[in-house]
């Protein structure tokens, strides 16, 4: 049987290095594609990425008492990415990316493109939820905004992304 994530951190915790490890292994794919599909910038991701582990691994004791790390980990991801995009003078918030269908020759090419176009706060909710496999309480902390806020955002990601789709194909 698999170790859950708060026994792996736990183990971490008390200097057992190779449970930091097996959380790596375990959501750093998920993590960067949170990441990547919000920024659309892969060495932004990749620089963020680390950040968000080198936090973790040096706040274990605060993550160890927390409910969820998962959670946490998408939270560190979601602050991380913020603050990136403040520096660089780009709204934490956005408008939709675009009014264009996505045209792609693959559905992968044609998701990552229908996502671009979403407005961020949409972008971000759908992403927290497959991605994170996170629930609507957990979305609405990490984005500071209310469970109705994040459940129409979820909702309205899924109808836009259905319809953005639907015109691709």
């Amino acid at each position: 049987m698999e170790d859950s994530d708060e026994a792996l951190i736990g183990r971490y915790a008390r200097g057992e290095a190779a449970a930091f490890d097996q959380l790596y292994k375990r959501h750093e794919l998920r993590v960067w594609r949170y990441l990547e599909c919000n920024l659309r910038n892969t060495a932004a991701s990749d620089e963020l990425l680390l950040e968000v582990w080198f936090a973790l691994a040096r706040n274990t004791a605060s993550v160890e008492s927390s409910a969820r790390v998962r959670s946490r980990l998408f939270t560190l991801a979601h602050d991380r990415m913020a603050q990136w995009l403040e520096a660089r003078g780009e709204p934490t918030t956005s408008e939709a990316g675009g009014d264009q269908p996505p045209v792609a020759a693959d559905p992968v090419s044609a998701l990552a493109q229908a996502l671009a176009q979403l407005p961020r706060e949409q972008r971000e909710a759908y992403l927290l939820q497959v991605e994170g496999q996170l629930s609507v309480g957990e979305i609405a902390e990490i984005a500071g905004s209310t469970i109705g806020a994040a459940q129409g955002n979820l909702r309205q990601a899924r109808l836009a992304l259905r319809e953005l789709l639907s015109e691709a194909t």
